[in-house]
């Protein structure tokens, strides 16, 4: 690897917790000052994107580049990660075109079984050893795409403990369901509840789908209707709605209040020999103290 590339690899602050990241954003794979200026749009995830979003005579071009735009997103404290192919299409090649560019994580779209992570790990081992690069440093997120997909989150997300993430897709599970494309994501509905289910079940991070629509208002309920089904991060193909994204994905303040609240009330009430304590209406027990707690160490590692 290039000297340069590799001093500003050991400068790069550390990794973002899978958990932790809350917006990830595509970008075209073949246009340098867009990939360059996305670092400033303050995504947690950024992902050079070689599939959908760079023509096939780009995507030499796109792979050249790869080293240079990880190596800036990493310096600003971003997740570099980077959507191949398919590996029966161009991946291999996209995948040894940039893997001296050491992708925090690699995105492999249109994952339907076990089968297609358990040959992307076996290729980016490939890669680490003849690189002499640390063992399951990258970290392998499937982009489920169709029904048989959904079918199997699960086993698709335990099938390499590379695995930190897995993606929901919107247009290419729409058009697999047959289903009209709609904004209130109707559609959508079970499949982003089931792979937000097995993700949790696998102890991975489930990505919400992105929204495809140039709208700030529809964004922010899509995002909102996505953590109500427990999703603390969400993906997204236009940048102006990283903000909203992450303003979604980051408790409020009153959110902030209300679980310092309920900490305190069932603590009291836990010392004064109850089993449980009441907040105006709300019996608060212990699942409700639990999530709370949760929700107050997010919200300190966001720097709430």
């Amino acid at each position: 690897m290039h000297d340069e590339t590799t001093s500003s690899l050991s400068r790069a602050p550390a990794r973002r917790a899978p958990e932790l990241r809350r917006s990830w954003l595509f970008v075209p794979g073949g246009d340098r000052a867009q990939l360059m200026d996305a670092a400033q749009l303050g995504a947690d995830a950024l992902i050079q994107e070689l599939e959908d979003f760079t023509p096939p005579q780009l995507r030499p071009e796109a792979r050249a580049m790869a080293a240079e735009v990880f190596a800036a997103w990493r310096g600003a404290g971003i997740v570099a990660c980077v959507r191949i192919n398919p590996l029966e299409g161009d991946g291999l090649a996209d995948l040894a075109g940039v893997i001296e560019g050491r992708p925090d994580a690699v995105h492999l779209p249109k994952v339907a079984e076990p089968a297609h992570v358990a040959a992307l790990d076996a290729e980016i081992t490939l890669h680490e050893r003849r690189l002499g690069l640390p063992p399951g440093g990258i970290e392998i997120v499937p982009n489920i795409e169709t029904a048989r997909g959904i079918m199997q989150t699960y086993a698709i997300a335990t099938a390499s403990p590379r695995v930190s993430a897995v993606l929901c897709s919107t247009e290419d599970l729409a058009e697999d369901l047959g289903a009209p494309r709609s904004r209130a994501a109707i559609e959508l509905a079970y499949a982003r509840q089931r792979l937000h289910l097995e993700a949790r079940a696998a102890k991975v991070v489930s990505i919400d789908c992105p929204y495809t629509f140039a709208d700030a208002a529809g964004c922010e309920a899509d995002a909102r209707a996505g953590r109500q089904l427990g999703y603390g991060a969400k993906s997204a193909v236009d940048p102006s709605h990283v903000a909203i994204i992450n303003a979604v994905m980051t408790p409020s303040a009153a959110d902030v209040r209300e679980a310092e609240e309920i900490v305190q009330a069932f603590e009291a009430a836990r010392a004064a020999g109850k089993e449980r304590a009441r907040r105006g209406d709300l019996l608060i027990e212990v699942p409700f103290y639990f999530a709370a707690k949760r929700l107050l160490a997010r919200a300190a590692a966001l720097g709430r």
